[in-house]
């Protein structure tokens, strides 16, 4: 796939790593864009939920959502 950037929208530089780590992890299932808003939910989620986003808390729920949603393709292949 083709390397893509990641949107500079209001992108904390804490969660690059994150963004980096998912998006290689999930480079043969999943798009660029579709980690980076994974990345994103997560991190508002967790800060609407607990008040804060710890990079290793987004990581563990974006990661999770990731996985439920190559689960959800591979079932409709």
């Amino acid at each position: 796939m083709p390397e893509i950037p990641f949107p500079s929208t209001a992108r904390d530089s804490r969660f690059e790593p994150v963004l980096s780590r998912l998006t290689d992890e999930f480079s043969d299932v999943h798009h660029t864009t579709t980690v980076t808003r994974c990345v994103d939910a997560a991190r508002h989620g967790a800060e609407d939920v607990t008040g804060q986003a710890t990079p290793e808390l987004v990581e563990r729920i974006a990661r999770q959502h990731l996985q439920v949603l190559a689960l959800a393709f591979s079932e409709r292949a």
